[in-house]
């Protein structure tokens, strides 16, 4: 049984604690979903997946300070539920919002999550780039390419 998550930002070649979840704040399908998102935001930052790592019951994520984080002019935070945005990826300046899915349950996440190619609504199949889970907004942003 997992009992926490642990998030350590590595810093050169040492690792420093940063952020904890213990079992009682976090559910399993929840660590999951945050172990398929290669960045993490957190207080106006970004963090990109270093490695993802198990000792014992105690799940760990490290990662890498990429500094402050890309803010898009359509993105709104999100109160109550679990929410997937959608977005193009063209450059770091701005990716538009395609679709935002309103799911029941971090399972459901996971699998988006997963998929290589995605069926988004009213913009057909896309290709997955990369997934973030952004916590300042409380969402899950998935980036997707064209075909």
């Amino acid at each position: 049984m997992i009992h926490s998550l642990v998030y350590y930002i590595k810093t050169g070649s040492s690792f420093e604690p940063f952020y904890e979840y213990k079992n009682h704040s976090i559910n399993e399908d929840e660590i999951y979903a945050r172990q398929l998102c290669e960045f993490f935001i957190k207080d106006g930052k970004e963090y990109e997946l270093y490695s993802n790592e198990m000792k014992d019951s105690e799940e760990i994520l490290v990662i890498l300070d990429k500094g402050s984080s890309a803010i898009f002019s359509d993105e709104k935070t999100y109160n109550g539920g679990i929410h997937l945005e959608v977005r193009q990826y063209k450059n770091i300046g701005e990716m538009s919002l395609l679709h935002t899915f309103h799911l029941n349950s971090h399972w459901e996440v996971i699998r988006y999550l997963l998929k290589d190619i995605i069926d988004i609504p009213g913009q057909g199949q896309k290709a997955r780039d990369s997934a973030e889970i952004d916590e300042d907004r409380r969402c899950y942003v998935l980036y997707v390419t064209d075909m």
